[in-house]
């Protein structure tokens, strides 16, 4: 067997596995929305003096907690002096920002969303997020416009706008409080991703994800404090807290990073675009099992729009791909061109 072909063959399993992988952390993320309905219902079922302790305030300030272990084993190393000193001022500004934004007003929001109304319409009006974020990239970052992922996404929008209307009696779309959080927090999310790719090259990743994550859960207890009062917390140390928010921290946090994170260094980017553009479909399917919810009649026909639209941008990336290619193939060949004649010209006086 010849280098290239024992590498290759070395390569395959990789790639499968990181394939593998990102699937994985795609369900794990899809599911994490339902996971929390769940808990939460389990201790709605099972109150403590009268009260239900398995909040989805408890839930995400300990799970954002307990995330914090893994963050810190893995990225440690990046909080040297050294590394730290090199950040300006202006630097921990934005990171102050981003991770008020990321890790506290952003799943804040969702979480609320989620108290006042239906997995299924918090996963489907989300959909507003894939092109109004590659618009904003254009006209804030002047990112280059990709013609095909707008139009896949605002195709996979137009599907879930359908699914919605298209719900009648008791499933009939109302846009109440949830629905006006999830508009909030997906402008939000927006704001945040936006902020960290215009202003936070260069500082190292441990730094952005320990110091987002510890910063924005701080942030989030105090908001909830002032928010729902002094007491909201008192049941956080509640045997039944302490037994369901294992479930999310090992299953949606440790697990759903740990796939992620190793899916992202093996897996080849086609593999883990077309894995992400399943993630709202396969929320959709998670909450009809887990929690038993109905997205009405217009799943088959808002779900095969979607589904057009994931087609779409599959087919507009592989387009993108084969005209690097040919381009790339075009400047190699006027090298070679180039290279050819100059040896027939010999020396040139330089």
């Amino acid at each position: 067997m010849s280098l290239t072909g024992s590498a290759t063959a070395r390569a395959m399993p990789s790639a499968l596995t990181g394939a593998l992988l990102v699937w994985a952390a795609v369900l794990i993320y899809a599911s994490a929305n339902s996971i929390i309905s769940l808990l939460a219902e389990i201790g709605r079922q099972n109150p403590v003096m009268g009260r239900n302790a398995v909040t989805l305030c408890n839930l995400l300030f300990l799970g954002s907690l307990l995330s914090l272990v893994p963050m810190i084993a893995v990225f440690h190393k990046d909080w040297t002096r050294e590394k730290l000193r090199q950040l300006t001022r202006p630097n921990w500004a934005i990171l102050t920002i981003s991770a008020i934004l990321s890790s506290a007003i952003t799943p804040a929001l969702f979480f609320i969303a989620l108290d006042y109304t239906t997995v299924t319409n918090v996963v489907l009006i989300g959909r507003i997020e894939p092109p109004l974020f590659l618009l904003t990239a254009w006209l804030v970052l002047g990112e280059r416009l990709d013609p095909w992922a707008l139009a896949a996404g605002l195709i996979a929008l137009c599907g879930a706008i359908l699914m919605l209307v298209l719900n009648r009696g008791d499933t009939a779309f109302v846009f109440g409080k949830g629905e006006i959080a999830t508009v909030f927090a997906t402008l939000s999310f927006i704001a945040s991703t936006i902020i960290s790719r215009a202003s936070l090259k260069g500082i190292p990743l441990g730094i952005f994800s320990i110091y987002r994550m510890a910063l924005g859960t701080i942030v989030y207890y105090f908001l909830a404090l002032y928010l729902y009062g002094a007491l909201h917390f008192q049941d956080i140390f509640s045997a039944i807290v302490w037994k369901w928010v294992w479930v999310y921290a090992i299953i949606v946090i440790i697990l759903g990073q740990f796939a992620w994170t190793l899916g992202l260094k093996y897996a080849r980017s086609g593999d883990i675009s077309l894995a992400t553009s399943f993630s709202p479909l396969a929320a959709l399917m998670i909450a009809m099992l887990l929690l038993g919810e109905d997205p009405g009649p217009g799943l088959v026909p808002g779900g095969a729009i979607i589904l057009f639209g994931i087609a779409l941008a599959q087919y507009g990336r592989s387009r993108q791909k084969q005209a690097e290619r040919r381009l790339a193939q075009a400047r190699k060949m006027e090298t070679d061109a180039a290279l050819e004649l100059e040896g027939r010209v010999n020396f040139k006086g330089v």
